[in-house]
């Protein structure tokens, strides 16, 4: 079998992924359209706009060509923003061979359709959904690259490939763990960044850390309200992909999230953020949708909810935190499926 490994595309986390494969197996192609990026990849060993002031490893290439980066590969790692992992998807799939094992590592939905990234790529390469293997966790793409130790989940339907693509990032610095749940890990992967968002405007609006505990805490809990709803198992939003990248995302200043969020809780207006920013952030358009998704599937999710006003509808943030101190006196504990996921699928 080829040792050949290639990854789409060459943004900050796609970048600090290729290094940690590039540690692991001699022979990884990155891919970007951008060919000053690629020069600089291959000829400097770094990607200063994503990743400044890093030197990649040696043996890591980098191309323009994406059926240069495909051909002869026996794993393919996406990792495109969610509004052009259908484009992506779409250019790889006359490259694709069903023998190739297809991970991805974006976390966010398609806006229009509301669709997980893995049922996008699915539909574009024509291979069955349970078979791609969805990687998540607490990982900050400047520490992996720096090869800080970090831990993370690959969930998958197909065990076999999971445990594929355990093995192919698995080392001294990156530990990688299983799980089944693939529906929850990438739920708790996309929609963390919405109360990631919340917490940065918490801290933008100086209401310190007894304010934030309780926006991770109960923010932890309606995002499980919805995965459980969705028929994911609610132990996953306990582990890695749920309080790991929630506590992650949402307390450091390398999140794009928690950036956004902090200049939205200053005042800053969300057109004016977004172009100070320059890269995507994701729980924007997470937010968009987990407002559509709360009313489709009939569940309560407070904090999401008022923060799609604050972005889309340009409410105050105060405003919106008074509605949520405001709200009527509930129980702690949720009303909740008490079963287990294992029983739900037997």
């Amino acid at each position: 079998m080829s040792n050949k490994v290639a990854v789409l595309v060459a943004g900050s986390w796609g970048t600090a992924l290729a290094s940690v494969l590039a540690a692991n197996h001699p022979d990884v192609t990155i891919w970007s359209r951008n060919s000053e990026q690629v020069q600089e990849i291959n000829e400097k060993h770094m990607n200063s706009r994503y990743l400044p002031d890093v030197e990649l490893p040696v043996n890591l290439k980098a191309t323009t060509d994406m059926e240069e980066a495909v051909t002869g590969a026996r794993a393919v790692l996406i990792v495109a923003p969610s509004k052009a992992m259908r484009e992506v998807a779409r250019s790889l799939k006359t490259l694709w061979k069903p023998d190739m094992l297809c991970i991805h590592a974006t976390k966010g939905f398609e806006t229009e359709s509301m669709k997980r990234m893995s049922t996008v790529i699915a539909e574009e390469l024509g291979c069955p959904e349970g078979d791609i293997v969805v990687l998540s966790g607490p990982s900050h793409a400047e520490e992996v690259v720096r090869r800080c130790p970090t831990t993370v989940v690959v969930a998958s339907l197909n065990q076999a490939a999971a445990i594929a693509a355990q093995d192919l990032f698995m080392n001294a610095d990156f530990r990688v763990y299983t799980n089944r749940d693939m529906l929850g890990v990438e739920l708790a992967g996309a929609l963390k960044n919405i109360i990631a968002l919340g917490a940065g405007m918490s801290d933008g609006l100086g209401y310190g850390d007894n304010a934030k505990a309780a926006l991770l805490t109960r923010g932890l809990a309606e995002i499980t309200r919805i995965g459980v709803e969705m028929g994911a198992n609610p132990l996953t939003f306990a582990g890695l992909a749920g309080v790991g990248d929630l506590v992650v995302t949402a307390t450091s200043r390398h999140s794009r999230n928690w950036r956004a969020g902090s200049m939205l809780g200053q005042g800053m207006k969300l057109d004016d953020v977004l172009s100070s920013m320059g890269m995507v952030v994701e729980g924007i358009r997470t937010t968009k949708a987990a407002h559509t998704i709360s009313e489709k599937y009939g569940v309560q999710m407070p904090i999401a909810d008022q923060l799609y006003h604050v972005l889309f509808e340009d409410k105050d943030p105060r405003i919106a935190v008074e509605a949520l101190m405001g709200r009527d006196p509930k129980t702690e504990m949720e009303s909740m499926k008490i079963e287990t996921w294992e029983q739900w699928h037997s």
